[in-house]
């Protein structure tokens, strides 16, 4: 019962603490447009977005992954290291926390080995391609909405060029350079096989995580975000993008089935999603780092070049998750009453309000999502390297092409997206009916096992000869083999 009530309130705090930083964001973005220049808000979004929330979740992750394991697996988890050098903290674990300091110290004053043999310029240079460019995707990413704040716009986005997706999907490439480089350059066979791997794995799903989206990019005509993302409407003007709705009530509070991306592009999402996870080394999708087979691609890094690829990791799951509410559970919207909420004077007069409500109901869908990439790094086991292939090439791949093609017929067919929805709906309830339906044996197998247990009960003296005659070729070199 503590468990769960420390879980309730360590919930709580994150969601009081995330909108405090959401905030402060809006805030302080109201001061750099009224004390600097137009459009400076864009600037303290890259510390308060990149540099605060993402790097900081990022952090906090490597913890999170370890409690949440250890959860699942009916552990204490990380709960050694204190700080009782400092006073009123005593002999406390503090949720483990201070493993995360030990973490640092220990990354940053490792010894930094380099192999004899290395090149040394491109050894230097994997992490940082490792870990650059998935620490720059975050920026096309809108946070929250664009509101006024005491007469001053202010964004929580740090850009939105015209090519926003095309820039996300360039910039997310670039990093199979570095997982390259890192194994080639290592001088190391173990390493190089593992660099390979992971090179051949990110380039195959890339073509599925591509393909996968150009579904929602035919039902909303754009590639930036947030269009995609859209904004709410009001009496007058119906709602852009995700803002949208399929079908509403009609009345002062608006309810019905928004345009998200999950409801008229479910096969689309679950294409990105799987490829997306398998871009970033994840399990169960960890063949090129699996500790099994002592050939991951850094294994021959220490210290804080070690740390950064281990960063980079986690920094890709908090990218994803902010990329996947974006594109498919409409960004910073309400699935209902964004109108209605958008139309309350309070609201209206007071937009860093009604911004920090909406910019945590986006970080609260990015934790949600990040919660779920958790719970699948640690069920599924890991999948064996000609799997993976086979489920990028021989599925991904296919139903990414008929997805697209279904969904550019409906979209010319049916402009309003309705048509779009409906088929996403009937492809949800499949996809749920055949996950939770509970298979069954086959006929035959239950046929054989009923007569095997008849034969084993009635004779049981056959079953006695049978196991001698097993053991007896266990010892022998042909039974063995």
């Amino acid at each position: 019962m503590s468990r769960i009530l420390n879980m309730l309130f360590a919930m709580a705090f994150i969601v009081f603490a995330v909108a405090g930083g959401v905030a402060s964001a809006y805030l302080v973005g109201y001061l750099a447009e009224e004390y600097l220049f137009e459009g400076a808000s864009r600037l303290t979004n890259i510390i308060f977005l990149i540099l605060v929330f993402v790097m900081i979740t990022a952090t906090l992750l490597t913890l999170a992954e370890r409690k949440w394991s250890a959860f699942m697996q009916d552990r204490v988890g990380p709960n050694r290291a204190r700080l009782s050098a400092i006073p009123g903290l005593g002999n406390r674990s503090l949720g483990g926390i201070p493993h995360i300091i030990t973490d640092v110290l220990k990354m940053l004053t490792k010894e930094d080995f380099v192999p004899g043999q290395a090149n040394r310029f491109l050894f230097n240079l994997g992490p940082i391609l490792a870990f650059a460019p998935v620490f720059a995707l975050f920026a096309v990413v809108p946070a929250g909405p664009t509101v006024n704040v005491f007469g001053k716009t202010v964004d929580m986005v740090v850009a939105t060029p015209d090519f926003g997706m095309l820039y996300l999907l360039a910039i997310a490439s670039l990093a199979v350079y570095g997982t390259s480089l890192a194994g080639w350059s290592s001088n190391n066979k173990f390493a190089l096989l593992g660099g390979v791997r992971a090179s051949a794995q990110m380039i195959s799903y890339e073509v599925a995580l591509g393909l996968s989206l150009v579904g929602l990019f035919l039902a909303f005509s754009s590639v930036q975000l947030p269009t995609l993302v859209g904004d709410v409407g009001n009496a007058l003007v119906s709602g852009t993008g995700q803002a949208r709705y399929l079908w509403r009530t009609d009345g002062g509070f608006d309810l019905g089935l928004p345009a998200w991306g999950i409801f008229i592009q479910p096969l689309g999402f679950i294409g990105f999603f799987v490829a997306s996870f398998a871009e970033t080394k994840r399990a169960p999708f960890d063949a090129p780092e699996g500790e099994s087979e002592i050939i991951g691609y850094f294994v021959e890094y220490s210290g804080m070049k070690f740390g950064m690829f281990m960063i980079s990791e986690f920094v890709e799951v908090v990218v994803l998750a902010g990329v996947t509410t974006s594109l498919f559970f409409g960004g910073h919207h309400l699935p209902f009453g964004g109108e209605w909420l958008a139309a309350q004077p309070f609201m209206q007069e007071h937009g860093w309000v009604y911004g920090t409500l909406l910019g945590t109901v986006f970080w609260i869908k990015v934790i949600l999502l990040i919660w779920v990439q958790l719970v699948i790094r640690w069920t599924f086991p890991r999948f064996r390297y000609d799997q993976i292939q086979n489920l990028g090439w021989k599925i991904l791949l296919p139903v990414g092409l008929a997805n697209v093609f279904i969904s550019g017929a409906l979209v010319l067919w049916d402009p309003s997206l309705q048509a779009l929805g409906v088929v996403g709906l009937l492809e949800i309830g499949f996809v749920l009916a055949l996950t939770l339906s509970s298979g069954t044996r086959p006929a035959e197998v239950h046929d054989a096992a009923h007569s095997h247990g008849h034969d084993a009960h009635g004779h049981g003296h056959d079953a006695h000869a049978l196991q001698a005659h097993a053991d007896s070729h266990s010892h022998s070199p042909a039974g063995a083999h």
